[in-house]
């Protein structure tokens, strides 16, 4: 017995097929947004690649420019084959596909689930990425006059005002790396000799952070250099008095920017695979509709449209019994081989 059968007439099926050819090139428009929706993804990455430790990171934002280009393309092809369903010598050309196609179209709203739900998990794996790639940045904070490394002081610096942020944890970090580069310090003075000697890799670190990590809304003059020697600054104590340095670090300033455009991009790709999912069911009516019809030859004639030929179960086991035996069918194949070869 079919599933969700429903009755249709000349008019019925004439509004059904308008419904789903207008569903369908909306469907369209809905490719168009996952298409530029990863475009916008891949260049946000981009803008800040240097801070990411691998190139795995834009996986995501490639998926979804492929997921938008076939959408664009499938529901292209649904829309032209609603609008010559209209037309029964137009429509022939397309019946001997139209099962293989509703199968691949059930296979990509798959796909389009699994994007949805990488949107929401590639997060963790993410955070990871953003730790490793602040890491070495900062390492490179100092390399001015290194080529291949000497915008990374820009970039970290306009990364931290835009994102208010500080280090990589926290303000804390720039303190045990050197980001100061040997050009700018004088190995002649006391201190230096002390900093860089008190200290096994010999380099100069300092409990100092750069001037992009100040907060101009904080009434003090920044406090960037000796920000745990309280006698070097007046009325200061750095365990109690709020410093006037962005606290927030910013690999987790970064992950609270990306994986929000995640989040939205999976919400915005579930809504997406709800409308072709909608086109699918609405393509595999208008295709039964037509294939039922009381008289062939008089389309005006009722006919029925259903979901499924037959019950979920049912159409369940017959899947299962295909499969089954196109794995016998295989089996048989490679004995045979196998007994060939035993011959020769």
């Amino acid at each position: 017995m079919a599933l969700l059968v429903v009755k249709f007439d000349l008019k019925k099926r004439v509004k059904l097929a308008q419904t789903v050819w207008f569903m369908y090139w909306f469907a369209v428009l809905a490719g168009i947004l996952v298409l530029s929706l990863g475009l916008f993804f891949k260049i946000e990455l981009r803008k800040r690649s240097e801070l990411m430790d691998n190139n795995e990171s834009h996986f995501l934002p490639n998926v979804l420019i492929a997921m938008g280009l076939i959408a664009c393309g499938i529901n292209a092809f649904g829309g032209k084959v609603c609008y010559d369903s209209l037309d029964p010598t137009k429509f022939a050309k397309w019946k001997p596909m139209l099962k293989t196609f509703l199968v691949f179209c059930m296979g990509f709203n798959a796909l389009l689930v699994v994007t949805a739900l990488l949107c929401f998990v590639m997060r963790i794996p993410f955070q990871f990425t953003l730790a490793e790639g602040l890491k070495n940045g900062m390492k490179f904070y100092k390399d001015t006059d290194t080529p291949g490394r000497c915008y990374m002081k820009r970039t970290l610096d306009l990364m931290q005002i835009e994102f208010r942020c500080c280090g990589n944890d926290n303000y804390r970090d720039w303190f045990e790396i050197q980001w100061v580069s040997n050009r700018y310090l004088d190995f002649s003075a006391k201190e230096v000799k002390d900093r860089i000697g008190s200290n096994v890799d010999g380099q100069y670190l300092m409990d100092g952070v750069p001037f992009s990590c100040c907060n101009p809304s904080s009434p003090r003059p920044c406090i960037q250099y000796q920000m745990t020697n309280n006698s070097a600054h007046y009325s200061y104590d750095h365990y109690t008095e709020e410093l006037n340095v962005w606290r927030r670090g910013c690999r987790d300033a970064l992950l609270s920017y990306y994986g929000g455009i995640m989040n939205t991009i999976g919400a915005l790709v579930l809504l997406v695979t709800m409308l072709e999912v909608a086109v699918t069911v609405g393509l595999q009516y208008v295709d039964t509709s037509l294939s039922t019809l009381a008289n062939p030859e008089d389309m005006e004639s009722e006919s029925e449209g259903f979901l499924l030929e037959k019950t979920v179960k049912e159409t369940f086991t017959d899947i299962m019994a295909k499969m089954k035996a196109m794995g016998k069918g295989a089996k048989v194949e490679e004995g045979g081989e196998e007994g060939v070869a035993t011959v020769s």
